[in-house]
């Protein structure tokens, strides 16, 4: 079993000129409990599905497994999927040490103005640099996952 272990920030300043990457994101979700996240999605062109586990007491790191199916199966099973849907770009940027990948979403529809930076580590005290673009820590704040943006979108927080 795979387990992911990720630093998730807000974003406060610009980046998408150090990105490398740009990829639309949709997806939904069949199940949405914090103990298991069943999660569909076509990224780009192609379709995939997840299951997600509950994370541990830090929310840093939690059992992942990941599968490709065909994109006409996603939307079909976004048919099925509760209510709301993530759109979003994910946008890749090489983090300065070298070694590290940022994943930074940028959302649109009723998350717009909302724009989260991921970075995936070996280890929960990974050392990695900050750029000047990073925000407030928001790791383990759960109304930051996406399974949560889809019940209360951004747009609610107001």
């Amino acid at each position: 079993m795979a387990q992911e272990i990720e630093k998730k920030f807000l974003v406060k300043g610009e980046f998408k000129q150090e990105a490398f990457k740009a990829t639309r994101i949709t997806q939904g979700y069949l199940c949405s409990v914090p103990e298991r996240t069943v999660r569909i999605r076509v990224k780009g062109d192609k379709g995939f599905i997840t299951i997600k586990g509950i994370g541990n007491a830090s929310g840093a790191a939690r059992f992942e497994w990941e599968k490709e199916i065909p994109v006409e199966e996603v939307q079909s099973l976004l048919e099925l999927a509760e209510p709301g849907v993530i759109d979003k770009t994910r946008y890749l940027v090489k983090n300065t040490d070298g070694v590290h990948t940022w994943e930074i979403d940028e959302f649109y529809g009723d998350n717009e103005g909302l724009t989260v930076a991921e970075v995936e580590l070996a280890s929960e005290d990974e050392p990695f640099d900050k750029p000047a673009w990073l925000g407030e820590e928001v790791t383990g704040d759960a109304k930051y996952f996406n399974s949560m943006l889809m019940k209360n979108p951004y747009k609610n927080w107001k």
